[in-house]
């Protein structure tokens, strides 16, 4: 299956701040992993007055960076992008230490409510108990000396996914929505596929230039990956569509055959984005089950009407 061109090639600088566009720096925390890559970056935008967006894990020496990075100069605030562990828990150290003011959309909440017997699989990742001082509705702007971020809410990945645009200068921080070296994990209940997929298109109809993730490298060119992360999922979705008219009704059978080049103790999450797929189509009237969109429900073909 074609793929947008990922790029792998990415210097963590652990414990560094790099400069990566005009007064924007860049630390990533040593957190390397499966779906984090070599580690959640956080971002410092502004010069002598900053925000930091994203602070990241409680881990003391990606702390102990920051707080180097950011001697001499006024945090007033600090921005996350979403409420997963990787992200958001080192903003309430910061801000005890700073008396920065946090934002954020909201607080962490699933895209939908669990079933009967439901088990969220990445409730452990999540940070319940990150609630912003300031709440940021969609193209709301918050200003600094020298800066201007506003957010574009972007639920997909998580349902209180936000990015934030630097005014004025075409880039946007996108956290984990859209990143150079890899698709975003698209969960249920967390997580929404239908969501995402309007988010991605809203991105695509904003042109910046650059685009700054969660973890990994730059996007430095949006518009031409932007397009070819929507022509993968759609080919996703088609991969779906066509294992369930083959015969395959359980999740477990699609994703021998969907990611059968995929290490399979990726497997795993494989399964939740194929589920948030089929939860997509159900709504769609494009497949069926007899009973709600699960990990081991059975699907088919919906009868044409």
């Amino acid at each position: 299956m074609d793929s947008p061109a990922f790029d792998l090639a990415f210097e963590p600088a652990y414990g560094r701040a790099v400069p990566v566009a005009p007064s924007v720096e860049r630390i990533t925390a040593e957190n390397p992993g499966p779906f984090t890559f070599f580690g959640t970056n956080s971002y410092i935008v502004g010069s002598s007055s900053v925000a930091v967006i994203d602070p990241g894990p409680e881990d003391e020496a990606h702390y102990q960076a920051l707080m180097a990075a950011l001697s001499g100069r006024a945090v007033t605030h600090i921005f996350v992008s979403h409420t997963h562990r990787d992200h958001s828990p080192l903003s309430r150290r910061l801000q005890a230490a700073t008396g920065a003011v946090t934002v954020g959309q909201g607080p962490h909440r699933p895209a939908r409510p669990l079933r009967d017997g439901e088990i969220n699989p990445f409730s452990e990742s999540s940070d319940i108990s990150f609630v912003p001082d300031i709440a940021l509705s969609d193209g709301e702007t918050i200003s600094g000396d020298g800066w201007a971020l506003s957010a574009v809410l972007t639920p997909g990945h998580t349902a209180n996914h936000a990015a934030f645009a630097l005014e004025g200068r075409d880039i946007l921080l996108s956290g984990d929505h859209v990143m150079a070296w890899s698709t975003s994990i698209v969960a249920p209940p967390d997580g929404s596929m239908a969501d995402y997929m309007t988010s991605l298109e809203r991105l695509i109809e904003r042109e910046d230039r650059l685009l700054l993730p969660g973890h990994g490298g730059p996007v430095t060119e949006p518009s031409t990956f932007l397009q070819a992360l929507k022509a993968h999922r759609l080919k996703r979705e088609q991969a779906v569509l066509a294992r369930i008219q083959a015969g395959d009704g359980r999740i477990a059978e699609m994703v021998k055959v969907i990611y059968r080049d995929t290490d399979p103790k990726l497997h795993g999450a494989a399964a939740l984005s194929v589920l948030a797929h089929i939860e997509d189509l159900v709504e769609r009237g494009m497949i069926a089950a007899d009973e709600p969109p699960s990990l081991a429900a059975l699907y088919r073909p919906a009868t044409p009407n």
